[in-house]
């Protein structure tokens, strides 16, 4: 495989940007689609039961939906930092490549999700909905 001249690569990287982008918006519809599921499923069968199984479970899927999103956070800003450069020298297209680097353990891993699942903008409706579930 050949080096990318300059131009080329920076190019290369423009792709990467966008492409990257579009999947972070997909993640954060993904997300919300989440968020909405969770509210249909309680206003269409509030009181079952199986509620308090499946609204901890939707919370974490998004978790671990937002953690995706934050790896494609981390090099959409990497590859911005590379565009500013007058001629950047890494290499596009190398998200998994990085993120398999400094990829941590299984236990970090659900750490990493669980941590995610806790930011106030992921947990919000699940405390609500779980909170007036258990007074109904």
């Amino acid at each position: 495989m050949t080096a990318l001249a300059d131009p080329d690569r920076a190019q290369a990287l423009g792709q990467e940007w966008q492409a990257l982008f579009r999947a972070h918006e997909c993640y954060e519809f993904g997300a919300l689609a989440l968020k909405l599921s969770a509210l249909v499923l309680c206003g269409l069968a509030w009181g079952a039961s199986w509620l308090w199984v499946l609204l901890p479970l939707l919370w974490l899927q998004e978790g671990v939906l937002k953690t995706f999103q934050s790896r494609l956070s981390d090099r959409l800003l990497r590859v911005e930092r590379l565009l500013r450069e007058p001629a950047p020298t890494a290499a596009a297209f190398q998200l998994h490549s990085e993120w398999l680097k400094q990829r941590p353990g299984s236990v970090a891993l659900m750490l990493e999700y669980l941590k995610s699942a806790l930011r106030p903008t992921v947990a919000l409706p699940y405390p609500v909905l779980l909170l007036v579930l258990a007074f109904v």
